[in-house]
């Protein structure tokens, strides 16, 4: 284990540059034991004022516009990359080239071949970490239902995922990032991304996807004046681009196990702000979460037969993972957020770095970023196909 301080810088500060911003500010006050002493030292970003707003806010020693600066900065260990996908690749093998541990957003990259790339570039560098930020692993119902599922439930049947956000509802919405690419690179891999990891962290790999189907409502979108970060809203321009992928996704899947799975995933689900939820059935029980209301899920833990089999409602407490140490109060009903989760992956992030052993479960490697994105590719060619089987290797 490594004592001495680490730098950390983030890249890109809008919506989610912000939470990684926020959560290694939170990493060293959750769990135990103490982490090594961290320096705030930069965040990047193409605007100047918005890097300027974010390193203030929180507590970071200085800003900057170009990623590059980082790459000769003795003071920086540790970077997050969260900028669009398709500039993930040439920022992340910059700086594992430069001795930089590297937690990178999801998706990995824009493509097959550019995530594939990044594996590699990671591999050449097995001295240094390397992972890619699917938070929702860190749900503290989430992991409870995965770590009952091995001890009790057995082997799932039925999985039903879906995620659904009304972020792109509106004509209004401007164009951005989000909305340029091929079929999948919309909803599927903005949101479906998350919930698709999801699945097989809970379920097991999946080994076959069927039905893709693609959906796009708002053909066009109106070009923005100036800079937008996340879902904002902006002053909108005359003029107006078309939108190249998915507003909606949807396909089943099979897994190794023998179980099967049902996935919606929605950008214009209007009243559902960020509703990520599944439902699974097993072989001695089944178990349901929904993440408008995080700190709970429900259960049925032992199926009698006798007309009283029915879900338990359980509010997450430091009796689940990730509770206990991990709040200000670690008390069942005291609730969390999708920020607390931020502070959870720096802190497991930055044990890693550290070479605390013992701690929070590892940070997904970029391997897996690669596998989510072998199963979207999967589905869009499922798509393609009119609704075709399409094996998942």
């Amino acid at each position: 284990m490594t004592t001495s301080p680490i730098g950390v810088a983030v890249i890109g500060a809008g919506m989610a540059g912000r939470a990684h911003c926020a959560g290694y500010r939170t990493a060293p006050t959750l769990f135990d034991p103490p982490l090594p002493p961290i320096r705030y030292a930069a965040v990047i970003d193409a605007n100047e004022g918005v890097a300027k707003h974010a390193a203030e806010r929180y507590g970071y020693e200085r800003y900057g516009t170009d990623w590059r600066e980082l790459l000769e900065a003795d003071d920086v260990q540790v970077v997050s990359v969260v900028v669009a996908n398709h500039l993930h690749r040439e920022i992340v093998e910059a700086l594992l080239a430069a001795g930089k541990h590297v937690l990178c957003e999801k998706p990995l990259a824009a493509s097959l071949e550019d995530a594939t790339a990044m594996v590699a570039a990671a591999e050449a560098h097995p001295d240094l970490v390397s992972g890619v930020g699917f938070v929702y692993r860190r749900q503290p119902a989430v992991a409870a239902i995965r770590d009952l599922l091995t001890s009790e439930l057995g082997e799932v049947s039925h999985f039903n995922g879906r995620y659904w956000c009304d972020y792109a509802r509106s004509s209004e919405t401007p164009m951005a990032w989000r909305y340029k690419g091929g079929p999948g690179t919309g909803a599927l891999a903005d949101i479906g991304s998350h919930l698709i990891d999801l699945a097989e962290f809970v379920c097991g790999r999946m080994t076959s996807v069927s039905g893709g189907a693609f959906t796009t409502k708002v053909k066009e979108r109106a070009v923005p004046l100036g800079t937008t970060y996340g879902h904002a809203k902006a002053q909108l321009s005359d003029v107006r681009e078309p939108v190249e992928n998915d507003d909606v996704a949807t396909f089943t899947a099979h897994f190794e196990s023998g179980a099967v799975g049902t996935f919606s995933i929605s950008r214009i689900a209007p009243g559902h702000a960020n509703s990520l939820a599944f439902d699974l059935m097993a072989e001695n029980g089944a178990a349901k979460w929904d993440m408008d209301r995080p700190a709970e899920f429900s259960v049925i833990r032992q199926l009698r037969g006798d007309g009283f089999d029915g879900y338990n409602q359980v509010l997450a407490g430091p009796d689940h993972p990730y509770v206990k140490g991990g709040l200000p109060m670690d008390f069942p009903g005291c609730s969390y957020g999708v920020g607390d989760l931020f502070g959870y992956q720096a802190r497991a992030f930055l044990e890693q770095v550290a070479g605390i052993e013992g701690g929070l479960p590892k940070v997904a490697p970029f391997g897996d970023g690669l596998r989510d994105l072998t199963i979207i590719d999967a589905v869009a060619r499922s798509a393609a196909a009119g609704g075709a089987t399409v094996s998942v290797s």
